[in-house]
């Protein structure tokens, strides 16, 4: 179909109706083959839900579940030491995220707006320390992201952008400092869910991504086929077999990076002359 957005594929994948990202991403590693999945989050019962479901079609999937405040260091460490036990984590996709005051700038009111700005930072920290304490030498995280990180397409959306940039930038640090492991941000699609319906969604766009989207393109950027993709910002619309088709210019070059435009930093190499 043609692509509603700017696309770096001539490829635009979208399909019907779908909710929950982390449940079918969940559903889509049992399928392919994972052995044992967390389910972490503030609702038990979803939670609960998701792994019946996965246990009644994939009976030999070990599903273990804990109820969770990713704003919660104590919990979030807690709950990482009682899956991964004394073995190693291998594949981490995080999709916690609150939307915030959605008001101006100019409007909003100053507590609220920062407030949303740190819960948002804070989750996203308390899980890249745990996932550091446990990942295997190889492992992969992927942060489930938003094009507000890199589009101003509301200004109804100043907390959620600049909060999402925040995130966006401690995993890439964490990414720079750890070149072993392999760190994906991924804008889902336009999917119907809970949070995105608060700021209009599908209906404010007029496009709408099933869930399977971003589930199936997570198995593939857990997979070594997606390697030369690593601290890029991808979008699950995009063309699976396009983008390996510029393996080499895609891993090589700043394509699909957010950074300075115009400033040649990695042709130069100047990333190696200021580690400190």
């Amino acid at each position: 179909m043609a692509a509603p957005f700017p696309s770096p594929t001539s490829t635009w994948h979208s399909t019907a109706r779908g909710s929950g990202i982390g449940a079918e991403t969940a559903r889509y590693f049992a399928e392919a083959g994972a052995s044992r999945i967390a389910l972490l989050g503030r609702r038990e019962q979803p939670l609960l839900d998701t792994k019946a479901s996965i246990e009644r079609r994939f009976p030999r999937v070990e599903v273990f579940v804990e109820s969770m405040d990713v704003t919660n260091k104590s919990q979030v460490d807690a709950a990482f030491a009682n899956f991964v036990g004394g073995g190693r984590l291998h594949v981490l996709v995080s999709n916690a995220a609150m939307i915030g005051p959605q008001d101006p700038v100019q409007d909003v009111e100053s507590e609220p707006f920062l407030e949303s700005i740190q819960q948002n930072l804070k989750g996203a920290l308390f899980l890249a320390q745990a996932f550091l304490r446990y990942a295997s030498t190889d492992a992969v995280a992927i942060e489930i992201s938003s094009s507000a990180a890199h589009l101003n397409f509301s200004p109804r959306c100043a907390a959620y952008s600049i909060s999402k940039f925040a995130v966006y930038r401690l995993w890439d640090s964490l990414a720079s400092a750890n070149p072993n492991l392999s760190i994906f941000h991924l804008q889902p699609g336009l999917v119907d869910t809970a949070m995105s319906r608060e700021t209009g969604g599908v209906a404010a766009f007029g496009t709408e991504d099933n869930v399977s989207l971003p589930a199936s393109f997570n198995v593939w950027l857990a997979s070594p086929e997606a390697r030369f993709l690593k601290g890029k910002f991808l979008w699950a619309n995009w063309d699976v077999d396009e983008l390996k088709a510029n393996e080499k210019e895609m891993a090589e070059g700043p394509q699909l990076s957010i950074g300075l435009v115009g400033w040649p930093f990695q042709e130069a190499n100047w990333e190696s002359k200021i580690q400190l």
